[in-house]
């Protein structure tokens, strides 16, 4: 295994970041952090409001600053081994209206970082970035002659009529597939087209030069400390917010779109055998479990660990640039990570939910995000 001493996580006062930071510390390595401390992530005032901020600050070199511009990255590149860039916008529906701000923040950002490392002094041998598996759009499937296929997104038309499955221009239903690092990358997001972007800008510049790579597609991740202010996205903040605060949990479609969801402990291991060693190095690799669940399943997961009687309804409504159904191959990871998950959905469930208890709970916006987004068209009821 291969050490390295300085590493700098962007975006590393965030879910995934501060459990890095601290993990990392833990093996001897000194870690510095630039984070914006976003509003919708920390709150008002972090210092006082962020658990997450809170739980990295003191113990790592702290910068205040945005990927967006170079004066900070200049000054947190000084001096570093590698770089985990985790710093983005990360809401699919949000990025559906808010293009400039993905756009700038995720392409330009990473753009910015590799034009001062191929331009200017600097120690850094690696770069782990991590993306997502918004890049698949709707994914692998298999026709009903056992050909692959990689859908398109699903017809509004067809969804108002409550047909959600993703079908062929004959309305045979498609079946799905764990999807593979080699799978066409085609997203229906201007999120996942921006963390297309990523990819692409830090895989074309680093096989150009000597630096190292290795790019993580999360799928979606959750466990203790995510924030549980932000609407946008965390599924499991979001539900468990509306359990707390005594609010119906509106669930999408038919309640019936599949994830992959991947525990936090998991996700860090991940990232720090990238970090640590050479043979994931200029690969692309899943993290996720390759287990599906449905999102009525969350649901009805958290309501019975919480022991509260929430309504969960069935809405019907849909939003523009959601996926029906992702799950990960994990071949890649096993093989280059030698790495399984190790985190149960249910362990998980039960570790997420005890510290959600002890948290102070405010309402965190839902039903406003929804508005937004009927307002803009992305959000279309039954």
């Amino acid at each position: 295994m291969k050490k390295h001493k300085n590493i700098l996580i962007t975006g590393g006062a965030g879910f995934i970041g501060s459990n890095l930071a601290l993990e990392l510390i833990k093996s001897g390595h000194s870690v510095t952090v630039l984070d914006n401390l976003s509003t919708q992530i920390h709150g008002q005032n972090p210092v006082v409001d962020s658990p997450l901020y809170k739980s990295i600050k003191d113990k790592v070199n702290f910068i205040k600053g945005d990927v967006t511009q170079r004066e900070d990255w200049e000054k947190a590149i000084k001096n570093q081994d590698v770089i985990v860039h985790l710093a983005a916008e990360t809401g699919t529906g949000q990025s559906m209206y808010q293009i400039e701000r993905y756009n700038k923040v995720n392409s330009y950002g990473t753009a910015l970082m590799m034009d001062i490392l191929v331009n200017q002094p600097n120690q850094v041998k690696k770069i782990v970035l991590g993306s997502t598996r918004a890049v698949y759009g709707e994914g692998k499937y298999e026709t009903i002659d056992q050909q692959i296929v990689y859908p398109l997104s699903r017809k509004v038309s067809d969804m108002r009529k409550g047909i959600f499955e993703i079908i062929d221009k004959n309305g045979n239903s498609l079946k799905p597939l764990p999807t593979s690092e080699d799978s066409k990358v085609h997203p229906i997001s201007m999120y996942g087209i921006t963390k297309a972007n990523q990819e692409e800008i830090i895989r074309n510049v680093c096989e150009s030069t000597d630096l190292d790579y290795v790019i993580l597609r999360f799928q979606n991740v959750y466990g203790a400390g995510q924030s549980m202010k932000n609407p946008y996205t965390g599924i499991l903040s979001v539900f468990s917010t509306q359990i707390l605060t005594d609010n119906p949990i509106i669930l999408f479609e038919d309640g019936n779109p599949v994830r992959d969801f991947v525990e936090i402990r998991d996700v860090v291991e991940a990232c720090k055998r990238s970090i640590e060693s050479d043979k994931p190095n200029r690969r692309t690799i899943n993290v996720g479990t390759g287990v599906p669940t449905t999102i009525l399943n969350v649901a009805e997961s958290l309501k019975e660990a919480f022991e509260k009687e929430t309504t969960v309804e069935i809405s019907g409504g849909f939003r523009i640039g959601d996926i029906r159904f992702n799950v990960a191959d994990l071949n890649l990871m096993k093989k280059y990570l030698e790495f399984e998950p190790k985190i149960s959905f249910k362990e998980g469930i039960k570790r997420y939910v005890d510290w959600a208890k002890q948290q102070e709970v405010i309402d965190n916006n839902f039903q406003e995000s929804l508005n937004e987004m009927e307002e803009k068209r992305l959000f279309i009821k039954s």
